[in-house]
Parts: C-alpha cells; sequence; structure tokens
C-alpha cells in the first residue's frame, strides 16, 4: 500500500500557506521547500497516478483546493514525449520525482516569431523550479531520459486542469486549450484506517 502521507501533508501545508496574503515571491519560496521535501522521496505517488500513456504526457490530478486556490499535479513523460510550447497564466513549482526533464523558455523576438531564450533548465530528482507570468510563463518541456519514464509533481496557483492557457506556433500566433487530467479518481488522502496505530 502506498503511504500517503507525505502527500497530505504537503497539501495541509499548501493550504495554509495559500491562504496568507502575502506576495507571490514569498508564497513560492515558502512551497518551494515544502516541494522539496515532497519530492525527496519516492515512495508515496499511487502507481495509478504514475502510468505512461504510449504517445502523449499524461497529466494526473492529485489535490485541487476546494476554492480553486492551488493544485497538485503528477506529470509523467514517457520516452521521447515533451510540451508544445505553452504557457501557464498563473504561477507553478516543478518538483523532480523520477528521471528528468528539459524546460526550454520561450519569448517572442521582434517580429513576434517564438524563439528559445538561453540554455534549457535540466531538473533532476529533488530539484524544484519555478514558473509565473512574472519570472517567465512560456517554455517547452521534455522528457530528458531516453528509453525511460520521467515523473514530476507541479504545483500551481489555481486549478490547472480548468485554467484557459495557449499554446504557440513557431510565427508567434497563438491557440487557447484548457489541459484537462488523465485520471477520474483522486487518491484518498484522508481515510487514515489502515496507516495503524
Amino acid at each position: 500500500m502506498t503511504d500517503l502521507r507525505p502527500l497530505r501533508d504537503f497539501v495541509r501545508a499548501a493550504t495554509e500557506a495559500v491562504a496568507l496574503p502575502r506576495p507571490e515571491a514569498d508564497l513560492l519560496a515558502d512551497l518551494r521547500g515544502r516541494l522539496a521535501t515532497l519530492v525527496s522521496r519516492d515512495d508515496w505517488l499511487p502507481d495509478e497516478l504514475a502510468q505512461p500513456h504510449p504517445q502523449f504526457y499524461r497529466q494526473y490530478l492529485l489535490h485541487c483546493d476546494p476554492l480553486e486556490r492551488f493544485s497538485v499535479v503528477s506529470f509523467v513523460w514517457g520516452p521521447g514525449q515533451q510540451t508544445p510550447v505553452h504557457d501557464h497564466t498563473v504561477w507553478g513549482l516543478i518538483g523532480m520525482l523520477r528521471g528528468q526533464e528539459e524546460s526550454q523558455p520561450y519569448a517572442p523576438d521582434a517580429g513576434g516569431a517564438m524563439v528559445p531564450q538561453g540554455a534549457p533548465t535540466r531538473l533532476v530528482p529533488g530539484q524544484v523550479e519555478a514558473v509565473s507570468p512574472t519570472l517567465g510563463d512560456v517554455h517547452l518541456v521534455r522528457n530528458a531520459v531516453p528509453g525511460q519514464v520521467s515523473i514530476s509533481i507541479h504545483v500551481y496557483g489555481g486549478n490547472i486542469g480548468a485554467v484557459q492557457r495557449w499554446v504557440y506556433a513557431a510565427d508567434g500566433t497563438r491557440k487557447p486549450f484548457i489541459s484537462g487530467y488523465s485520471n477520474t479518481m483522486l487518491p484518498n488522502l484522508w481515510d487514515r484506517s489502515k496507516e495503524g496505530a
């Protein structure tokens, strides 16, 4: 049986953190440390929320705050899988749980075309990175380990499966999308009957 206590502890701490009125930078600093603690161990993610799809990455909802102030998601990357260039429109934290992923920032050039900005960032297990409209919000993400599944845990400042966002073509044109989720059931964080005395 999977030990969901680390996820439950994170959800509780994140709920308390988002309730405090404070600048985004302070909130992200607080949650970054808490997410680093969550992804520092790899024994809590239920197997059914860690399954890859042969053709495209999966986004599994682990928890959504009842007021939709934040959501926690596992991204499961099969070999060779990647996102299109996209944005988030809300703050987010990405913590690497298994494998590795690479994030390439993008921005429009003087003519409006979307072009890579600097070197990509590679995340390894235990590392956490932030995105937001104020920090840099547009990127392409790919599984960085050939022939292996990679899993990252994302925390967003909203119900990311319901947020209208944008994917960008090379010429800078954008198309709206709402990502949704791959799962129809959530892990039961609140049943402690099997945890023992």
